[in-house]
């Protein structure tokens, strides 16, 4: 049998590849704490529960392509909470989460051998999207020792030619936790501009901003208004991973008319995820005010006890709930591998994202390692401290 070469072209997830070997740990009787994986512990908020609870219908029917007008409408007020007041529902379209708002984006703006350029380490999706609508990722050079900082026109620019299409980005950032500061963005912005480039920004950790700057989006420049493609979703800002609904939003109709092919495509977005959804968007601030100084301390603690292991290279993450570290392993492949199958911290071990699933460079990320720090604060003060006994007991082999 034959499969598609862009489909043997994509990596399995570095976050959950290793999941199979968790579970013959666990089934030995070992705890392990999950830096691996992105998913909250937070409690999602009630209304979301209950509005599904109290919703009613003689028929649960097909939902319009493009969003139930109960959940657009919600996500526009959001926007024009932020001061976005000109957007309307027009300029949304309901996803299945941030995840099918990123494949409908690819297979709507990418040809085969399109170019998009993607700072790096990045979430890895992205590559799989990219690749099965035909394109390329082309990297952003960073490193660890510079904070993976990639925000510069100098680096940037040389890198565009004819086959480019777009520039893509998480802010605040997965892996990495960087926040960009508003000049960066209005570079981005005029950068795509000038070059006639979509600028695709995926924000949904747009609320988790730590140190000062001001939370943000790429809509904000009006330059950029038929540049700027945004991605976004309620389960990392609601804590509802699960509920599988996100958007896409732009101010450019035609990309949007086009999308709509791909939305009537897949027919429509689950009813009830979005009438959810569409109540979560009610929570005031001082919900996102308590998540995100819950996330702050957590954060504090898992970058002061990981500078404390001797050799690890990590800047201090300003946002999302993520940081990537350079580790005084030889490979966190192995390393993780070793921790799941021969360490014991009194019964207890950890996951971890070895890095090299976050580069398209080959040889990149081998000793790098993304640890989300969404585990209740004791257990990751226990995790931190498996995490730093791991090491040791590593290099001591």
């Amino acid at each position: 049998m034959i499969f598609s070469s862009k489909i043997e072209r994509c990596e399995l997830s570095p976050m959950r590849k290793y999941a199979p070997f968790a579970d013959a740990a666990k089934a030995r009787g070992m705890h392990i704490y999950p830096l691996n994986i992105g998913q909250p512990d937070i409690a999602t908020p009630s209304v979301f529960f209950e509005a599904v609870r109290n919703f009613s219908a003689p028929v649960l029917e097909y939902a319009p392509s493009g969003g139930v007008a109960e959940y657009l409408d919600a996500v526009c007020a959001y926007y024009n909470r932020l001061g976005h007041t000109d957007l309307t529902d027009a300029n949304i379209l309901a996803s299945n989460g941030g995840s099918e708002a990123l494949w409908m984006t690819m297979s709507t703006i990418l040809d085969d051998g399109d170019e998009i350029l993607v700072p790096e380490p990045y979430y890895p999706n992205y590559s799989t999207f990219i690749t099965l609508a035909g394109g390329k990722v082309r990297p952003i050079p960073t490193t660890p020792e510079e904070g993976y900082h990639y925000a510069d026109r100098e680096k940037i620019e040389p890198l565009i030619n004819e086959h480019t299409r777009a520039i893509m980005f998480t802010n605040p950032g997965n892996p990495t936790g960087n926040v960009l500061t508003r000049a960066e963005m209005k570079m981005l912005a005029g950068l795509a501009h000038d070059h006639g480039l979509f600028l695709i920004s995926d924000e949904v950790y747009r609320e988790f901003s730590y140190d000062g700057e001001q939370m943000a989006s790429m809509l904000e420049f009006p330059e950029a208004a038929e540049n700027v493609i945004v991605i976004d979703s309620v389960s990392k800002r609601f804590s509802a991973c699960g509920a599988r609904i996100g958007a896409v939003i732009s101010r450019n109709k035609e990309f949007l008319s086009e999308a709509m092919k791909v939305c009537q495509g897949r027919l429509c977005c689950p009813t009830l995820d979005q009438v959810g959804a569409a109540a979560l968007y009610n929570e005031g601030p001082e919900y996102f005010a308590a998540v995100k100084e819950e996330y702050r301390r957590r954060r504090d603690t898992a970058y002061e006890m990981l500078m404390q292991i001797p050799g690890v290279v990590c800047r201090k993450p300003e946002g999302a709930f993520y940081l990537m570290a350079k580790l005084p392993v030889d490979s966190t492949d192995k390393f993780q591998m070793w921790l799941l199958e021969e360490f014991s911290a009194s019964g207890d071990t950890v996951m971890i994202t070895p890095g090299e699933g976050f580069y398209t460079t080959p040889g990149k990320g081998i000793d790098e390692a993304r640890l989300a720090y969404v585990i209740e604060h004791d257990d990751l003060v226990r995790a931190m401290r498996v995490l730093a006994e791991g090491i040791e007991a590593y290099n001591n082999r």
